[in-house]
């Protein structure tokens, strides 16, 4: 069939991936000039890590990724709270963890691609017609085409889920945290691979050296301030004056924002869905059912989905409304109880008051435990789900 994927990121490559894979002919549209870079720093692990397994990708993820080894949890004068290693982590999942940026994952899976999938940047979908043997696709530049099916990777703000289910508002469910990630050159002081994280009431600031001297600084926050959408600059002074009067090395981490390379900010949200299709056209990833950067799974996930819905468009041959079916009934359940647990861990990100904070600060100490740190990890790390087994490959 030939498959329209809306949005080129870890959903629509990891999609495009599997369904060429199995004989069809995806394309991908992103209104992005080129694949996007930047974004947050993404634990990943689980299922979505043995996705990356089958594609073969493990090696370059390692290459782009690293290993953390130690988290550090630290006073406004900067004197340490609490510390515990992560690479228990690695040992419980027998090694199947690494700590990557989301962009250089969608990076990877991208590359896995080579020539083979159509990819048109800088374009977006303008209206969708479902007439049910095709969906008939505007685009906002490259003129009309026709598709067999629509798959939406486009992200929680998912244009396509407006176009064929309805306003954001019906599925977005807003926690009252706002995001914001950037990174800089020549930062000091540089401790690699080792995570840094500050907390007071209402917001958490982190930061973490990467490769080619970059730090990448990451900041979780309530405010009741609008979110000014497009708009870079309004959005950096937003973040400049949330975090006034903010000790340990924040008023330095914001100093440098005017240098950096790449910035972004974002509600966190998660999206809450009824149902992930109708007609020709479904949803995976975020659009359908982001479950936060609380969850700390956004990127596994959607590799999951994609992978999932690949495999029941493989094995229902041609019949779209059982394959997005057999999709949503593997998955929905798995799913939901990401997002369940993801609402429990605000408290980390953005204490509301005094007493979540001492809260949260005493919950890092007790991971620095290692019996703690083994139950939690045991608890977090296991992801119960079989995956099926994948398309074959053709050609």
């Amino acid at each position: 069939m030939r498959i329209l994927i809306v949005g080129a990121g870890v959903a629509g490559h990891t999609l495009a991936h599997w369904l060429r894979r199995s004989g069809h002919e995806p394309t991908l549209v992103e209104r992005a000039p080129q694949p996007r870079r930047g974004g947050y720093l993404i634990d990943f692990w689980g299922a979505g890590y043995r996705v990356a397994e089958r594609m073969g990708i493990v090696p370059r993820l390692e290459e782009l990724g690293c290993r953390l080894e130690e988290m550090r949890d630290v006073s406004k004068a900067g004197r340490t709270i609490a510390r515990f290693d992560p690479r228990r982590a690695v040992d419980s999942v027998e090694g199947r963890y690494i700590s990557i940026a989301r962009s250089d994952l969608a990076r990877a899976i991208f590359e896995s691609l080579g020539d083979g999938v159509e990819t048109i940047f800088g374009d977006s979908v303008r209206s969708l017609e479902d007439d049910g043997g095709r969906v008939h696709v505007d685009f906002a530049h490259g003129g009309a085409r026709e598709f067999d099916l629509v798959i939406g990777a486009d992200g929680a703000h998912s244009l396509t889920r407006r176009l064929v289910f309805g306003a954001d508002e019906q599925f977005e469910r807003f926690l009252g945290i706002t995001v914001a990630a950037f990174d800089v050159t020549g930062y000091r002081p540089r401790e690699e691979n080792i995570v840094v994280t500050h907390a007071e009431v209402g917001m958490q600031a982190l930061r973490l050296a990467t490769r080619e001297d970059a730090t990448m600084f990451l900041f979780t926050f309530r405010s009741d301030e609008q979110l000014p959408h497009d708009d870079a600059r309004a959005q950096q002074e937003m973040l400049r004056r949330r975090m006034h009067g903010v000790g340990w090395e924040v008023p330095e981490m914001i100093s440098r924002m005017k240098e950096t390379r790449t910035f972004y900010m974002d509600r966190v949200s998660q999206v809450r869905m009824p149902t992930w299709s109708r007609g020709r056209v479904a949803l995976i990833g975020d659009a359908a059912a982001a479950p936060s950067l609380l969850a700390g799974q956004g990127s596994a996930l959607a590799m999951i989905e994609a992978y999932t819905l690949a495999t029941e468009l493989d094995r229902a041959e041609g019949d779209h409304l059982a394959a997005f079916a057999g999709y949503e009934k593997r998955l929905a359940d798995f799913v939901r109880s990401k997002q369940d647990a993801a609402l429990r861990l605000s408290m980390v990100f953005a204490p509301r008051g005094r007493f979540q904070l001492v809260r949260r600060n005493a919950l890092m100490k007790l991971m620095g435990l290692p019996f703690v740190l083994d139950l939690a990890l045991n608890r977090s790390l296991r992801d119960r789900i079989r995956l099926p087994d994948g398309p074959p490959r053709t050609g």
